[in-house]
């Protein structure tokens, strides 16, 4: 007799989501999905007002990374203004975009994914979470928090405030980086690249003690897509588009980002509010079209990553490819952000240790010069594009967001299968088993809200009904 599990809500994620597994007669797994239950209206919303408003708009779209949506918008608004934006602002909006995934990686590693990696995936749920982490290793847990709150502080000293800074502005920024501000960011660098080491030390010890779980979370071919540099390295603010298959081989050269529509398609499906995006010269080949973006791809798309300490960990970190290929696992998501942590860190350490940083010509002016402005950045969670049509006024006709989190979706879907299929049966359901399905979304670290947040608990239930929908077996927390 087929049976339904439903997970709802799942836990430790960004946002409000549920999964549905589908058990066939023998009892064993025949389907599962990843459902986003909430919807995400900015591009209608948006019609109408000016695009100079937008960078301040769309870092409402979330209180996670704010940053992100904020120089996405921007540059788009550089694009429609037609200007490059002076060599200051390029490197404070670098700044306080490094900072920005510093926070927001740390978030991920210490808080969300923290208690399955280091207490276990089947550890007593009452312990399982931020406080059971800090009983069992105090230290660590505090040093994670500290990184933190060294990337917010630097966002907040750079734009006023740690969430929604209204700071990054078409053609610029509104602000220049005074050298006290400076020198508080450079005097506690040193202590949140030790916490970094120590994370990435933490990490490759939970890889091997996980090795089984590394296994089949996320594992299958897929693509990836993430900028790069001018000379094809690690880059997460500008620069082009290079998609590459499981082999890792280029598949359309180093793209300019201006033509992401000609590479992505997207489509929607009942279930779920979350927008499909499909690799669109691959057609509707389901096996072909699939792509990944995000700190993986990101270390999967790179020639290298520019920095000495990232380097040594990149290099370390393709231990994990077969064949000279991608690291393929959606389980190394989690050390690839930590590198990316590293990598933030020493690229904010040059950036503070230049002179220019300081200069007060931070922006540029001009009127409205072109119809179509795009901006794209590399968001924590994967490439994000910013698409803006204005009239002769400047005001919004048209507004596309394609977020990282729907980028990953397909693999979301393919991933809870994955794993479903292997810890699931009807003979077994418990809730250790489930909360490795869980994970299996953590993995990607998905941002769900969009502005939508629930006030109060969110208790999780899960029920196993009967065709009829009679309720077999019931657990909640």
């Amino acid at each position: 007799m087929s049976k339904t599990i439903t997970i709802a809500p799942v836990t430790r994620i960004e946002g409000h989501a549920k999964i549905t597994i589908q058990l066939n007669d023998a009892g064993e797994v025949a389907d599962a999905r990843f459902h986003v239950t909430e919807f995400r209206g900015f591009e209608k919303f948006c019609v109408g007002r000016s695009y100079r408003e937008m960078p301040s708009i769309t870092e409402r779209i979330c209180g996670i990374c704010p940053v992100s949506h904020a120089l996405a918008s921007a540059k788009a608004g550089d694009m429609l203004k037609g200007v490059k934006i002076p060599p200051t602002a390029e490197k404070l909006r670098r700044l306080m975009h490094y900072a920005q995934l510093v926070q927001s990686h740390a978030l991920s590693f210490f808080l969300l994914s923290g208690p399955d990696l280091l207490l276990g995936m089947e550890s007593d749920p009452a312990k399982r979470n931020l406080i059971g982490l800090i009983e069992a290793m105090p230290e660590l847990t505090k040093e994670g928090i500290r990184l933190r709150q060294f990337g917010q502080e630097t966002i907040r000293l750079l734009g006023d405030r740690a969430v929604h800074p209204a700071w990054a502005v078409s053609g610029g920024v509104r602000e220049p980086l005074g050298r006290e501000k400076r020198d508080w960011i450079a005097a506690r660098m040193p202590e949140a690249l030790a916490t970094a080491q120590k994370a990435l030390a933490l990490g490759h010890e939970a890889l091997q003690r996980l090795n089984d779980e590394a296994a089949c979370y996320g594992t299958f071919p897929s693509l990836f897509l993430g900028l790069v540099s001018a000379d094809g390295g690690l880059e997460q603010y500008d620069g082009s588009l290079r998609f590459v298959d499981q082999n890792g081989v280029n598949l359309a050269g180093d793209i300019d980002p201006s033509r992401y529509g000609e590479f992505i398609s997207e489509e929607s499906k009942s279930w779920s509010y979350l927008k499909f995006p499909t690799y669109k010269p691959a057609g509707d080949d389901s096996s072909a079209n699939m792509y990944r973006v995000g700190p993986l791809a990101r270390l999967n798309v790179a020639s290298f990553a520019g920095t000495p300490l990232a380097e040594q960990e990149l290099n370390r970190f393709r231990q994990f490819r077969e064949g000279g290929g991608p690291v393929l696992g959606s389980f190394y998501y989690h050390q690839a952000r930590l590198i990316e942590i590293l990598y933030c860190l020493e690229r904010m350490g040059e950036l503070l240790d230049d002179s220019q940083l300081l200069d007060d010509h931070i922006r540029s002016h001009a009127r409205t010069n072109n119809k179509v402005g795009i901006g794209v950045v590399e968001a924590p969670r994967g490439t994000l594009f910013h698409e803006y049509h204005v009239d002769e006024q400047g005001l919004l006709s048209y507004v596309n967001l394609v977020i990282a989190t729907g980028q990953n979706n397909l693999a979301m879907n393919r991933t809870v299968l994955q794993i479903a299929q292997k810890y699931l049966s009807g003979a077994r359901l418990d809730e250790g088993l489930l909360n490795r399905v869980e994970h299996g979304i953590r993995c990607y670290d998905p941002c769900l809200s969009c502005s939508t947040h629930a006030v109060g608990q969110m208790p999780m239930q899960v029920e196993l009904l009967s065709p009829d929908g009679a309720i077999l077996q019931r657990l909640a927390r």
